[in-house]
């Protein structure tokens, strides 16, 4: 006759001590019961083990303990509402964790983590077995030490760290060993197949003994749950999310791995949310959770819209090349000389030299007077002359179209940046559009142009910041380029509290001064002292004012740092 199972009582706690194999074996023997081998070959009239997964509760589950003992009971609470089994190993033993990694996705239940030289389990642990209404605990590696356990309790089978051990206790068929570096946990254990997993070992490590057949117990059972297609989980592949991955896994979820904490940033992540459209997205690790707005970032991966050259960030990972002006006039910049089609080519033609230069995409881009200075004041009296949204939604869209960035330059005269800024909100919405401030054209009350240099007070400039970061959030957009020329210190004022802390843009101080290219180096350099934090860097090349002006070659050789967008006029 088989023995009993022990389950734990509906309202009190679940107290359980982890048992050796001969520790359970003996206790078995005390109780009356089959020894474990003839447990083993005599016939199952016993229950299978049922496992029943959860979709989370929220679209977005943040699962950010930095301990691996709760950051495995915060992947199971996410995944699993009940498992009549769990997998147990003990923080710190390596070679357990991936082992029972592999065991626990062969079940389909989860992976649980006691902390390291625990005698017996507590707190949330057994809150979490009993939550679960675990009936059977296997105990992986040093997690099997012990002695005994408590009345009440789950039966506890203990099991070295060695596949043909665990083979024997719960059937499951690993596929070969397979070594795993340092570092390498949370891929090795995601890259796992839940129908014949890999019996992972670290590497370097010693397997131990086969165990004899006497000594070890099995586990009922298991009718694994149906899988959670609906559900991807995300990680930086951090230590602590080891036990969670294997759990997510076991729970038929999809997991991505990503190399940044901001979704936005990796390929895969958006590739994945795009696959499948998931309903529930459970993320792993610490740094995610501490991750500032990883809730809207997430939606924005989510939307998948990526930027000319992939991606949804601006920088690192590509340099924009541009051609500067106002369509239809040539005296403004070589954008003008041609018609859309053309400038587009010519764009392209301007790019592709940096290809073979720099170690990142080249992008071509346009970079559109869309408010232009002007010596009369004009109806509204502003000394500038603004565009009109339908002129330029032709370049815009051929732009977009081609893969080519568009910048739109803003000229104020006598009114504020932000002002203008609006009128374009219509453009400024797609994805591939960016914004520029030229304060050499914001004029004072009584100011007009070419009378002096214009400049703008950075608080000014910060509602620019604040407005474009909020539309570009707002409507789940990529990263958007705000652009700020300057080639002299006075255009910016204050310009040390210059905001850069909206992660929905990438903002750049352009040098936009002509000249000798002595003089141009001077200002490069004047302009790099005491920048304010997180800012890029744009070049301009002009063609008749710059004596000379700079190849391709000796711009990246000579420019430095590296600007990461090169402009010409």
């Amino acid at each position: 006759m088989p023995c009993p199972t022990a389950r734990p009582s509906d309202g009190g706690p679940l107290p359980i001590r982890i048992l050796s194999a001969a520790s359970a074996a003996a206790l078995l023997l005390v109780a009356g019961c089959t020894p474990s081998s003839e447990a083993k070959d005599a016939p199952k009239d016993d229950p299978p083990a049922h496992v029943v997964t959860a979709a989370p509760k929220e679209r977005l589950t943040l699962v950010g303990d930095a301990d691996p003992v709760a950051a495995a009971i915060g992947a199971s609470r996410a995944l699993f509402d009940s498992a009549g089994v769990v997998v147990l190993v003990e923080d710190g033993d390596a070679a357990a964790t991936l082992l029972g990694a592999a065991t626990a996705v062969g079940l389909g239940v989860p992976l649980l983590v006691e902390p390291a030289d625990a005698k017996s389990l507590a707190g949330p642990v057994t809150d979490e077995m009993q939550r679960l209404k675990v009936d059977t605990v296997l105990a992986v590696g040093s997690a099997a030490d012990g002695a005994g356990k408590q009345d009440g309790g789950p039966d506890v089978v203990g099991a070295p760290a060695e596949a043909d051990a665990l083979d024997q206790v719960t059937g499951v068929r690993f596929a070969a060993e397979e070594q795993v570096a340092e570092g390498d946990e949370a891929s090795a254990v995601a890259g796992l197949d839940a129908g014949t997993p890999a019996a992972l070992r670290p590497e370097g490590a010693k397997a131990p003994a086969s165990a004899a057949k006497g000594d070890l117990g099995s586990l009922p059972e298991v009718e694994r749950s149906g899988p959670r297609a609906d559900t991807l989980v995300l990680s930086t592949g951090g230590a602590e999310s080891v036990a969670g991955i294997a759990s997510a896994l076991a729970a038929g979820a999809r997991v991505q791995l990503t190399d940044s904490p901001d979704p936005r940033a990796s390929a895969d992540v958006v590739g994945a949310l795009a696959q499948g459209a998931p309903k529930f997205v459970v993320a792993l690790g610490a740094d995610l959770a501490a991750e500032d707005g990883f809730d809207w970032k997430l939606a924005t991966a989510d939307k998948g819209t990526e930027l000319p050259g992939g991606g949804q960030l601006l920088f690192p990972g590509r340099m924009l090349v541009a051609l500067y002006g106002h369509p239809g006039s040539g005296a403004l910049g070589v954008l003008g000389e041609q018609g859309i089609d053309a400038s587009i080519q010519r764009a392209r033609d301007h790019a592709k030299p940096y290809e073979s230069l720099v170690g990142t995409p080249v992008v071509p881009a346009f970079e559109i007077i869309a408010t232009v200075a002007s010596s009369k004041a004009g109806p509204d009296g502003n000394y500038s002359a603004e565009a009109e949204v339908d002129d330029l939604r032709p370049w815009v869209e051929a732009a977009g179209k081609a893969g080519v960035y568009v910048v739109l330059d803003l000229q104020p005269g006598r009114t504020d940046f932000l002002t203008q800024a609006q009128r374009y909100q219509s453009l400024l919405e797609m994805p591939h559009v960016g914004l520029a401030l030229d304060p050499e054209w914001r004029l004072g009350p009584t100011q007009v142009h070419l009378n002096q240099v214009g400049s703008v007070g950075i608080d000014e400039v910060n509602r620019v910041v604040t407005w474009l970061a909020d539309l570009t959030r707002a409507k789940a957009l990529p990263q958007k380029l705000l652009v700020l020329h300057q080639f002299k210190l006075a255009m910016l004022k204050d310009r040390e509290r210059l905001d850069t802390s909206r992660d929905e843009l990438a903002v750049m101080v352009h040098a936009d001064g002509q000249g000798s290219q002595g003089d141009k180096q001077a200002t490069w350099r004047a302009l790099h002292q005491n920048p304010p934090a997180g800012i890029w860097w744009g070049w301009k090349n002009f063609y008749d004012e710059d004596a000379p002006m700079l190849t391709p070659e000796q711009t990246v050789a000579e420019v430095s740092p590296l600007p990461s967008l090169i402009s010409y006029q």
